[in-house]
């Protein structure tokens, strides 16, 4: 059986980050009394879990608008920064989210990255056995070792939701041409035929 990080409800959930903007890691964080529980993850991700919130919370909202807010209640509102110190528990891969209309709450299950084995028949040689490796590979999903899984109520998932994108938006600038990330020094814009864009003063 996996280690399971549940928290039901947590007294904070947030996604937060460490590091200057270009160099940034991102981190989901549940805290319940002392315990907290980091898990770290891809900015993609972060993208991807609010999309998909929001919309899941929109769903719900149009079959119980009394439920689900329209927006992030003013009092649930969390600007401050991640708990420290910054423990990471394991590296965010599959996420799941789901609506519990039993409870009316969002249930948010986190996996860790995991590598699948590849098993094939081999000769004393290391050769495969069958000619054709294809048929002789067999891909063995092993069992996560850690879930963490976060159950919040509505209001506390749009408030998510709006840190989330806060966090998003404060990186670097995008290039007004290309779209793509603004260092400091400047970039390589592939629409300026290799010269250096600075951000516009």
């Amino acid at each position: 059986m996996p280690l399971m990080h549940t928290f039901d409800p947590p007294e904070r959930f947030v996604v937060g980050t460490v590091g200057e903007p270009g160099a940034r890691t991102f981190f989901l964080q549940a805290r319940q009394g002392a315990r907290v529980v980091s898990v770290a993850l891809e900015k993609q991700q972060v993208t991807v879990l609010a999309e998909r919130l929001d919309e899941l919370l929109d769903e719900v909202m149009k079959s119980a608008p009394t439920v689900v807010p329209a927006l992030a209640p003013h009092g649930l509102d969390d600007k401050a920064p991640l708990e420290q110190p910054i423990e990471e528990e394991f590296r965010a891969g599959t996420m799941t989210l789901a609506w519990d209309p039993d409870e009316d709450k969002v249930v948010l299950e986190v996996f860790p990255i995991s590598e699948a084995e590849v098993v094939a028949e081999v000769d004393e040689s290391g050769n495969l056995v069958d000619e054709d490796a294809v048929s002789a590979i067999e891909l063995d999903e092993p069992e996560p070792e850690e879930v963490l899984l976060v159950r919040i109520e509505p209001g506390s998932a749009r408030a998510f939701v709006k840190r989330a994108e806060a966090v998003l938006g404060a990186g670097r600038p995008n290039c007004p041409f290309c779209g793509n990330p603004i260092d400091a020094e400047g970039h390589l814009c592939v629409r300026a035929n290799g010269f250096k864009r600075r951000d516009p003063v």
